[in-house]
């Protein structure tokens, strides 16, 4: 069963990597299908471990080094992006959640990185040397299942860095145009920006969005202007309810109010806002500003609060990419190389999370025990580790690289590991 599921496996693999990859030069597309094999057969972003994976009948170094020049292709990560985005827009419906994150990528011992920057490092806390992420992330209310949809690296030191503002409204765009804006973008207090809501609020726009505050947002509330939490603080919360959440094996159990208020942002006062308040979470409460209407109707407003807290879920999506697939042992010194292999890592983490997702049989994952959240609320066991190990394991021990540089359809939003 696993030489024949390792077959399968290495098939579509290589269907994936074409669709990728179409548009590009032969070359440039064999390469692809290689970097995407290598990543998943030795969940690692080092040229020399995706190499060694190929087994060419020629020196490690040559290999090596042909990767490398192909890594500097300028084209790739355009193409590498469309084709991800129009890969998961079958998958976006009208409530799906675009969950928008920054983050980084820390580089505390390299030297000779083109343009390392200062970073906040999210792990460690404090400020390091790295570059940052941008990410977009799609998934359902309260499920588990991840799209990711794109994937960014970039540095404040780099000569075509416009502001952070310009790499996120590029983000938006790019995922907006390829699911026809659908979808409802979540963003956390680093999203409470004055140019984001420039592009979320007016109507025209067409976009829908939930970003919590950070309190001194000065917001309109009938006739009188006042901060996020000056409002929230006098917000009735008509609402309640218990929320077990579950971190670590451990239960917490927390008594959660809410409610909310109408307003409006001084800069667009003809668009009617929302803001809901969430109390119980911790001492200030929680202030989520959204376009989407609320109405006097508890699970509509639940839904809103509950879209936020799925978020939290998706921060495991941060760690599984650079656990996985060692994200942050990249060792390429190029700007350009270090975007395209983002690209690629992006791409191999959509195939593990969608392309098999849960779709792969358990006898492929060996050992590995896929568990469910028992809570909504809860941190559930994030499965996609263990899917990466078991591709690793098959390709491995079963499926040997063999190049597929064929032009491949776009998907058509029904491909299966195991289909006929």
């Amino acid at each position: 069963m696993i030489p024949q599921t390792a077959s399968r496996l290495r098939e579509q693999i290589a269907r994936f990597s074409g669709r990728l990859s179409v548009g590009l030069c032969k070359p440039a597309r064999r390469f692809v299908s290689e970097m995407v094999y290598g990543i998943q057969a030795r969940q690692s972003v080092r040229l020399s471990e995706v190499g060694r994976s190929l087994n060419e009948p020629i020196p490690l170094a040559k290999t090596e080094t042909r990767l490398s020049r192909n890594l500097a292709r300028p084209e790739l990560r355009s193409a590498i992006g469309d084709a991800l985005v129009s890969e998961g827009a079958c998958r976006v419906g009208g409530d799906t959640l675009l969950v928008l994150d920054l983050s980084d990528i820390t580089k505390p011992y390299a030297r000779k990185m083109e343009h390392l920057a200062r970073v906040r490092d999210g792990s460690a806390g404090g400020l390091g040397m790295g570059y940052w992420l941008c990410q977009v992330i799609g998934v359902e209310c309260g499920g588990n299942e991840i799209t990711p949809l794109y994937g960014e690296l970039y540095s404040q030191d780099a000569g075509d860095f416009v502001s952070e503002n310009d790499e996120i409204l590029k983000a938006v765009h790019m995922v907006s145009d390829g699911v026809d804006n659908r979808g409802v973008w979540v963003v956390d207090r680093g999203g409470d920006r004055g140019a984001l809501y420039d592009e979320f609020v007016p109507v025209e726009n067409g976009l829908r969005f939930i970003i919590r505050q950070k309190g001194n947002r000065r917001l309109l509330s009938g006739r009188r202007k006042a901060s996020t939490l000056e409002i929230a603080e006098g917000c009735p919360l008509p609402y309640a309810t218990t929320v077990v959440r579950e971190d670590k094996g451990q239960e917490k159990v927390f008594k959660i109010e809410y409610g909310f208020r109408e307003v409006r942002l001084p800069k667009h006062p003809a668009v009617p806002l929302w803001l809901v308040v969430v109390k119980g979470f911790g001492r200030e409460p929680m202030m989520l500003l959204t376009n989407v209407p609320m109405r006097k109707k508890r699970d509509l407003l639940w839904w809103t609060a509950s879209a936020y807290i799925t978020r939290w879920k998706v921060e495991e999506t941060i760690r599984f990419m650079k656990q996985s697939y060692g994200l942050e042992d990249v060792r390429v010194l190029t700007y350009e190389r270090l975007k395209n292999m983002t690209a690629l890592t992006t791409a191999a983490m959509f195939f593990a999370s969608v392309v098999l997702g849960v779709k792969m049989k358990l006898a492929v994952l060996a050992s590995h025990v896929l568990k469910a959240a028992k809570r909504i609320f809860g941190i559930p066991d994030f499965r996609y580790y263990a899917i990466a190990d078991g591709i690793k394991a098959v390709l491995t021990r079963f499926a040997p690289f063999k190049p597929d540089t064929k032009t491949h359809k776009t998907n058509n939003g029904q491909l299966l590991l195991f289909d006929t």
